[in-house]
């Protein structure tokens, strides 16, 4: 940071600043709180006069209507208004405020007042005030000169080349240069120039028109708390301000305070208003000795000023001047916003034409989302930037400038809780990332489901920003009689700030448009979801049997359903004769949904068939799978258990690998969990399984399930299992027990996985009761 100016001079006989560290309090935000509405005084080179209605009695006067009427201020305080202005005057306030209920927008009134030495023509400007339950008719009364009569078509005749040229502009940039000569034009300004804020009030000077012997102010800065926050808010109520001589003496009003109700004047609205000690004082530094001031809108906010300065001494425009000037800031907002709205809609449909290519892209099943979101157009064409990182179905794509590693910027997108973040300063925000991102200053994140994102990067841009004035100094503390007060600073010579840390701001139009291809791939990823949810399906049915082993003496079901939704995971069952007529089935369930849990599952099943067809018996088969999925799946887990049953006997081997224990129904119904060692799971194990032997009676069945069936969000393992075990325990009547009737009543609608049922039932002995397990194969 850098202070051009070899030291900060001081105004010619001004006291001495006095160092911050003061033992006296000083609040440096109390001109923030400064009672602006209400200074209860005037500028003296007009009048003002608050009456009631319908009587127009005088309740305020300022003090300076004696040098008008002759009458001193206590004289004319409760006196009727004609007495004092006389009685031509105040007909024609009476007409002008029973033709117009919006008094403001048809002023001003020629009056001729009954002046000290005869009559004088005067301007009266109306409005009304609330003052406790009712109002009071603000009259304030100005020497009329300009133009007459005052009127709307005059106005427009004063500034229609102006409008002309206005429309003529084609960019922003030529507004604003038309503007300020104009207004110069017809004001008669020493300087004129376009002041326009930031989000954060912080001005800029973004045009000039001034005397050739004035330096210029062109691109200068203003830090925010030179117009405060309510002087901001009067700028919006009143859109033209103007100080005829800076170094006036204020009129005092009187009565300070209202009869009625014990509260000065309100005069947001007054023209005559006072201004703040401190902005006199300000201009003052500045070597103004007369300032307007033209308020510039958008959608009733204060958007920037067209700042008048004269340096030649005191400057009073006429009432029609300052209301074509009026007029001429209100054209040029509108044209302003005109012009800003057409950037930002041409902004907004070259987003739109990128937005729709690289949704074309996404939309192609056969490319990776990921992939598909970095590729020509891309993410890059939709915001400038130095870089973008994507995140989507596990993948993680690059393009352009991105850091090496990119994880911790990941998880920080994906914690976002808005689901459009933008940083300008991420040293400042986020330090700890920051550190992680060398050269990286702006971030812009879009956070989307299951930790998927999608972040543009753009590295520091160290920029020069000239300010009139050191604005780390924008106020002083001063000492006069002993006393310390604020003061506006000194000096305000070119000053130079050295910006660091910071990126290019991200475009409000580009914040929407990210927002808008949010909101667009949140219904590609659901179009996505839906054919991985086809696709893993269609993968699911192709590897389960088409059909069952029917050994003789035995039957077997099975039934799968996928979760809520219909999403298919890694649940799957099977069902083989071995070549020594031994059965083996088996129910299994990789971790995850969708095609990558499918092909999984594929994958474990064939190799298991694998094994157990070539002879291995079960705890070796295990081993081999477990070895298998460590080696070429290390990114999956399954669960499963395996039983090996041999018709003839009942005999079956029994294994899992943290799977839940098989159900054994014996010749009697009666279901109960299966004492079988189970192992950890496929992917983790220990590399020696172990199997167990039990016994399927004639009349009862093994029972394999996946824990989709007996455990949800509602129900613990323990008491799904139960109800399992109770469905099976109905065969204890002597009827049969239906598959089908199982699952519904197992099932469970809070349950986020699929489930899967294998049931290998003995069938009993003749003379015995009916088959445990009904229901089609």
């Amino acid at each position: 940071m850098t202070d051009e100016a070899s030291a900060t001079p001081h105004a010619p006989g001004s006291p001495a600043s006095v160092p911050l560290d003061v033992s006296v309090p000083l609040d440096l935000d109390a001109c923030a709180a400064e009672p602006i509405r209400i200074p209860g005084s005037v500028q003296p080179h007009g009048v003002l006069l608050a009456v009631t209605e319908p009587g127009l009695e005088v309740r305020h006067v300022s003090r300076n209507v004696e040098q008008l009427v002759g009458r001193a201020p206590e004289d004319v305080v409760g006196a009727d208004l004609g007495s004092v202005l006389g009685a031509d005057a105040v007909d024609a306030v009476r007409q002008h405020v029973r033709t117009f209920g919006d008094l403001r927008a048809r002023n001003p009134v020629g009056v001729d007042v009954l002046g000290v030495e005869g009559p004088v023509r005067m301007d009266a400007v109306l409005h009304r005030v609330a003052v406790g339950d009712g109002t009071l008719l603000v009259v304030e009364l100005e020497p009329a000169y300009g133009p007459r009569p005052f009127s709307f078509p005059n106005t427009y005749q004063a500034v229609r080349g102006a409008i002309e040229e206005l429309n003529r502009a084609r960019t922003l940039e030529e507004l604003y240069d038309v503007a300020a000569r104009e207004v110069r034009a017809l004001t008669g300004f020493d300087r004129v120039m376009v002041y326009r804020f930031d989000p954060e009030y912080n001005g800029e000077v973004v045009a000039e028109a001034k005397r050739d012997d004035l330096n210029s102010f062109l691109g200068l800065h203003y830090p925010a708390s030179d117009i405060p926050p309510q002087a901001r808010q009067l700028y919006e109520t009143n859109w033209v301000r103007l100080i005829a001589d800076v170094g006036y003496t204020p009129s005092p009003v009187e009565p300070p305070f209202d009869p009625a109700t014990g509260e000065p004047l309100d005069m947001t609205h007054a023209v005559l208003r006072s201004v703040s000690p401190v902005h006199v004082e300000y201009l003052g530094n500045m070597g103004v000795q007369a300032s307007m001031s033209i308020s510039l809108l958008r959608d009733g906010r204060l958007w920037g000023l067209v700042a008048c300065h004269h340096y030649s001494g005191p400057l009073m425009p006429s009432y029609g001047a300052r209301a074509a000037a009026e007029f001429l800031g209100s054209t040029l907002s509108l044209r302003l916003v005109a012009r800003a709205e057409e950037r930002e809609l041409e902004t907004e449909l070259a987003a739109q034409s990128v937005v729709a290519r690289i949704l074309h892209t996404a939309r192609d099943a056969d490319r990776a989302l990921a992939d598909a979101l970095v590729a020509d157009p891309g993410v890059l064409a939709l915001v400038p930037a130095r870089g973008a990182v994507v995140r989507a179905d596990g993948l993680v794509t690059t393009a352009g400038e991105v850091p090496a590693d990119v994880g911790p910027l990941l998880d920080w997108a994906a914690r976002r809780p808005d689901p459009v973040t933008a940083v300008t300063a991420l040293a400042d925000e986020e330090p700890a990332l920051a550190a992680t991102l060398p050269g990286v200053a702006g971030v812009l994140a879009v956070h989307l489901p299951d930790d998927q994102c999608v972040v543009w990067l753009r590295h520091e841009v160290v920029r020069d920003v000239y300010w009139g004035g050191d604005p780390h100094n924008a106020k002083i503390a001063r000492e006069e009689d002993g006393r310390v007060r604020l003061s506006p600073r000194l000096s305000f010579e070119r000053w130079r700030e050295v910006v660091r840390g910071r990126s290019e701001p991200w475009a409000d139009a580009h914040v929407r448009a990210v927002a808008d291809l949010r909101t667009r791939l949140l219904e590609v990823l659901l179009l996505r979801n839906r054919w991985q949810m086809a696709a893993a399906r269609t993968l699911q049915q192709s590897l389960l049997p088409q059909r069952l082993p029917r050994p003789p003496g035995w039957t077997l079901h099975a039934r799968y359903e996928p979760s809520a939704g219909g999403r298919v995971g890694g649940d799957w069952y099977d069902a083989l004769e071995l070549p020594d007529g031994r059965i083996a089935v088996v129910v299994g369930d990789v971790a995850g949904h969708g095609v990558g849990a499918a092909a999984a599952m594929g994958q474990l099943r064939n190799a298991l068939r694998a094994y157990v067809l070539r002879g291995q018996e079960v705890p070796e088969a295990l081993a081999d799978l477990d070895a298998l999925a460590r080696r070429t799946m290390p990114d999956d887990l399954a669960t499963l258990v395996v039983a090996v049953v041999d018709p003839a006997t009942g005999e079956a081997v029994v294994a899992g690998a943290g799977h839940p224990q098989p159900l054994l129904v014996d010749g009697l119904g009666r279901a109960a969990l299966a004492e079988v060692a189970v192992d950890r799971p496929v992917g983790v194990g220990s590399g020696a399984p172990r199997a167990t032997r039990v016994q399927v009676d004639a009349g009862g069945a093994l029972v394999l399930y996946s824990d989709g069936l007996v455990d949800s969000r509602s129900t613990s393992l323990s008491a799904g299992i139960e109800r399992l075990v109770g469905a099976f325990d109905a065969g204890r009547s002597g009827g049969p027990v239906d598959i089908d009737d199982v699952v519904a009543a197992c099932r469970d609608d809070d349950s986020t996985d699929d489930l899967t049922l294998l049931v290998l039932a003995r069938e009993p002995e003749p003379a015995h009761a009916p088959a445990v397990v009904a229901g089609a194969a």
